[in-house]
């Protein structure tokens, strides 16, 4: 397999702003890859460089083989971050008409939207004007016009923005199909949790430049788990922390909400602290968390780091929660 994308020194300045810094990125054919960082780190800009939507200052870009993504615009699907659908437009009209823009024989159009369009429960909205729609519904219309012509790379500029929790999950798994299928994807978030629960390479970027880009598990294997989380037999404010504080391996204690935080000391070997740790409390359970990309985004970028956004803030943050990988023992 080749490469879906190649982007080499690609520079972007707006005024004297530098939105995207001297980029080198491959994304490999089949990828399903996450754009990740906080608002205005320049992935937006880099997926409008990639559609042809604006231009570099410098640098060169090749998107499925060509020169332009306009040379290849029928195999590539695109949901940009601004929404926008003809809103006086009948649903079933609407995407019957994107689809023939794409090059979709007129024969199965039609039954393709109306597949479409049961798959994401909204079976009984063809007939209605998109501005009916509320704003979630209109986001899965959207995306049904980006895939309906089976595109060979998607491309997906903050596609979870504004979803409730279900409508999130039921996106993550028609991406996953849509990748099983053997397209490429790139999605873009500014919510890192959503890259750790769906993408299979990650390219991290921060004020225009790149800080990361690897497969997610040499992510992990390269950062390695430096906090024990442990859950106590008894009420948490009745446990003694001195003597966790007193270990060897032990940089920091720390008491949240539902537990304990154990930092192991930089050198120290998990393994051997985690059951000294088991050892010296009663405890219902005691894991080695894995951080979450936002903890090595942090630690990546140190005191510059942007604040993390609120709705990913409420994800997977704090002892116990849905987003951490752990390991666990006892």
């Amino acid at each position: 397999m080749g490469d879906a994308i190649d982007i080499r020194g690609v520079r972007k300045t707006f005024g004297s702003k530098v939105a995207v810094a001297g980029l080198d990125l491959v994304i490999p054919e089949g990828s399903l890859y996450a754009f990740i960082g906080p608002n205005g780190a320049g992935k937006t800009t880099t997926i409008r460089m990639i559609m042809s939507i604006i231009f570099p200052d410098a640098g060169e870009l090749t998107v499925l083989g060509r020169r332009s993504a306009v040379e290849s615009k029928d195999r590539i699907g695109y949901l940009p971050e601004e929404r926008g659908l003809y809103r006086k437009m009948r649903v079933g009209g609407f995407l019957n008409f994107m689809g023939r823009l794409k090059g979709i024989d007129a024969g199965a159009l039609d039954r393709a939207v109306r597949e479409w369009l049961g798959r994401v429960g909204l079976g009984d909205v063809y007939g209605k004007k998109c501005e009916e729609l509320s704003k979630g519904m209109q986001q899965k219309v959207q995306f049904i016009s980006a895939v309906i012509h089976k595109p060979d790379l998607i491309i997906l500029d903050e596609p979870f923005s504004g979803l409730d929790p279900v409508n999130r999950r039921l996106l993550r798994q028609l991406i996953e199909e849509e990748h099983a299928a053997g397209r490429t994807v790139i999605f873009s978030t500014h919510a890192m949790f959503e890259a750790e629960q769906l993408c299979d390479r990650v390219f991290m970027i921060h004020k225009g430049e790149k800080v990361l880009d690897d497969p997610l598990s040499t992510v992990w294997e390269r950062y390695d788990p430096r906090t024990i989380v442990v859950e106590p037999a008894g009420h948490l404010s009745g446990v003694d922390l001195a003597p966790l504080q007193r270990l060897a391996g032990v940089e920091r204690v720390d008491r949240g909400g539902t537990g304990i935080e154990v930092t192991v000391r930089e050198g120290a070997d998990q393994s051997e602290v985690l059951g000294e740790v088991a050892r010296a409390v009663r405890a219902v359970k005691v894991e080695l968390k894995r951080p979450s990309l936002e903890d090595i985004f942090i630690q990546l970028v140190g005191e510059d780091a942007e604040p993390a956004d609120r709705e990913a803030a409420g994800q997977g943050s704090g002892v116990g929660a849905g987003a951490e990988r752990s390991v666990s023992v006892g």
